[in-house]
């Protein structure tokens, strides 16, 4: 009963660990954020990487594009080359932001907002949802375009289809080229987004509203070899490590980061340097923090299965009446056996009468064994069967009766051996 017990223990435990293994990597594929590179490379061949810079950085639009233009070496001269024949194919695509605030008028009123000005291809790390119109790129030669949050476009219109209106920033007009729901939720608001917010360009906040800089850059390319782009990236952005922070986004949930994170956990949070992260960072930040205590309990109730397995098999490996040995020479007896009886066959096969008859002699007493054991099992479940029985005329055959029965008809072929040869 004690072994039922913890049999069950260890398969409920184990289901546990199944069901918060489960659960993480569910959390950790959902965050859109820090997935672009399966989205960019379904075949697992490129790597994200973030940036995070501090104001005094020195991070700038002509710095950026500095990196930009070194990239296509770099990829050259580990032998990665475009193999599309679209002339639009691309190896790598990055973005680049700056937080700031900025004033946007409508017909309605003027907002004061927060604003995020990017560069490049932005949306294409942060598919937000859209409730009407488009994204637009940083790339775009056009710089007035932006994207407004469903709170804004209330306060502004009075209603979210408003794709193609125009708004005014610093007296300068700028079409609304889609609406964005905002994210919601207490991890999502403590992050800091919790206030109208509007996405411009950088050039647009740079003139127009007000910002510390370039605070983020980030970017997706190929990865011939592991960290090859994580070790590219830092060498070229990184340098400074008290006023950039590099992180690798495709493995980041991964159960062996996960794993890495336990021992920090308390103190990874105290932020030693001075940046300040973008909402969505704060977000996956906080993710890690919860799946860091998911993964300490997947390892307790894992730990708790292996352990009460290996005991339960010391305990079956006490009690097993075998040996290896003796397996072993079983098996190994069974197959110089099969061997022998495969070359006699060929022997016989050829016309050799003499080998024939030995294989038949050969043969005979194994078949006798087995009809030995055979009605050894007949006779104890028989025997099983009659044990219980309360008719005083019933017999009860035990082994022995059988083992004197198995040496009688022995003795009997013996005699009967020696008749033929007389």
């Amino acid at each position: 009963m004690k072994k039922l017990v913890l049999g069950i223990s260890g398969g409920i435990s184990f289901l546990l660990f199944l069901i918060l293994a489960f659960i993480a990597n569910h959390l950790g594929q959902g965050q859109d954020s820090q997935n672009m590179a399966e989205r960019w490379s379904k075949e697992g061949k490129a790597s994200q990487v973030s940036c995070f810079f501090s104001v005094n950085a020195g991070i700038t639009e002509d710095k950026i594009k500095e990196f930009e233009h070194s990239i296509d070496g770099a990829l050259a001269d580990a032998a990665v080359v475009k193999e599309s024949e679209n002339p639009g194919a691309r190896l790598w695509v990055d973005a680049y932001s700056a937080d700031g605030k900025i004033t946007v008028s409508g017909d309605r009123s003027s907002v004061q907002a927060d604003a995020i000005g990017i560069g490049g291809d932005f949306f294409l790390f942060h598919p937000l949802k859209l409730l009407s119109g488009a994204y637009f790129s940083g790339n775009d030669l056009m710089q007035d375009y932006c994207v407004i949050d469903q709170d804004a476009a209330w306060q502004l219109f009075g209603s979210n289809d408003v794709a193609g209106m125009t708004v005014y920033i610093g007296g300068i007009p700028h079409i609304v080229t889609g609406v964005v729901q905002r994210e919601e939720g207490r991890l999502t608001e403590a992050a800091g987004l919790d206030s109208t917010l509007v996405y411009v360009s950088y050039q647009t906040l740079s003139e127009l509203g007000t910002n510390n800089g370039i605070n983020h850059y980030e970017i997706v390319m190929p990865d011939p070899v592991t960290n090859f782009a994580y070790n590219y990236v830092k060498e070229q952005l990184g340098s400074s490590e008290k006023e950039t922070e590099v992180l690798e986004n495709t493995s980041r949930y991964s159960f062996l980061s996960r794993l890495k994170l336990i021992p920090q956990f308390g103190t990874r949070s105290m932020n030693g340097k001075a940046i300040i992260y973008p909402y969505w960072e704060n977000v996956a930040r906080g993710y890690e923090d919860i799946l860091t205590v998911v993964t300490l309990f997947e390892m307790l109730f894992l730990l708790y299965t292996v352990v009460l397995a290996l005991v339960l098999f010391g305990i079956w490996w006490k009690h097993k009446g075998w040996t290896i040995r003796e397996k072993w020479l079983k098996l190994k007896d069974k197959a110089e056996r099969k061997g022998e009886r495969i070359r006699l066959k060929r022997m016989a096969a050829k016309g050799n009468a003499d080998e024939l008859e030995y294989l038949s002699e050969f043969e005979q007493p194994e078949k006798k064994s087995r009809k030995t054991e055979k009605r050894k099992k007949k006779r104890k479940l028989k025997s099983r069967k009659t044990n219980g029985s309360d008719s005083p005329g019933d017999t009860v055959e035990t082994e022995d009766t059988v083992e004197t029965e198995d040496i009688c008809d022995a003795e009997g072929m013996e005699n009967a051996e020696k008749e033929e040869e007389e």
